[in-house]
């Protein structure tokens, strides 16, 4: 059984139309239908056979589970060098936001210097999801102790009308919001955004329970 078969003995039809309706960027007869539990449990189990190794260097994939099933099995590499190869091979196929969004190597964690190199010619990107990844890689792993004013600088300067890329910055600023709000309230407050993504930046964070009543009331001052 090839590793697509396993894909189809996951298949939930239902589901699968769900899929389409949130994914609107991608052919719905590309989408199987596999609930995304099942899909890591299948990367964990097959990770280290030759059969998924043999996968994940054959692109483009047909099938949207088959485009997550690669990401999952790519995540779990342990040694950075092939999981910042292997990234670098996917991103260009990357075509939606949900295999963008579910893709995080766990090894980038232990090497934030090579990773931040990474984002930064991620960023400068033509290609919508790579840009996207890259705001993910700022949002996921440099909010924290690592948090440098250069990071939301990176991110408050992509200038694109692609509407996915517009909503991970959004995103991206509501998430900094909760995190290192003294440090990036100032984009909103010097209205360093364009429009769409300071007032998206501001609804998300409304809806977010990390704020109090006072910061809340204080953002909705700054909708423009």
């Amino acid at each position: 059984m090839t590793i697509t078969d396993q894909l189809f003995a996951l298949q939930d039809t239902a589901y699968g139309d769900f899929q389409a309706k949130l994914m609107p960027t991608i052919d719905h007869s590309t989408i199987i239908g596999v609930r995304t539990p099942a899909l890591r449990k299948l990367a964990k189990q097959i990770a280290k056979t030759d059969a998924a190794q043999e996968f994940i260097g054959h692109l483009p994939h047909h099938y949207y589970e088959e485009n997550n099933l690669h990401a999952f099995i790519v995540a779990q590499t342990k040694d950075f060098d092939e999981a910042m190869r292997q990234t670098n091979l996917f991103l260009p196929h990357i075509d939606n936001w949900a295999t963008c969004d579910s893709f995080t190597p766990k090894i980038f964690d232990k090497h934030p210097d090579a990773l931040l190199e990474a984002v930064k010619e991620w960023i400068a990107s033509s290609h919508t999801y790579t840009i996207r990844f890259a705001i993910r890689m700022l949002m996921a792993f440099f909010l924290n102790e690592r948090f440098c004013d250069d990071y939301p600088k990176m991110v408050a300067a992509v200038k694109s009308d692609e509407y996915y890329v517009k909503m991970m910055v959004a995103w991206y600023f509501a998430t900094a919001l909760t995190k290192q709000y003294d440090s990036v309230v100032g984009y909103m407050t010097n209205q360093k955004l364009d429009i769409w993504c300071h007032n998206k930046t501001i609804q998300k964070a409304i809806e977010s329970y990390c704020f109090t009543n006072e910061q809340k009331a204080a953002l909705r001052k700054m909708k423009r």
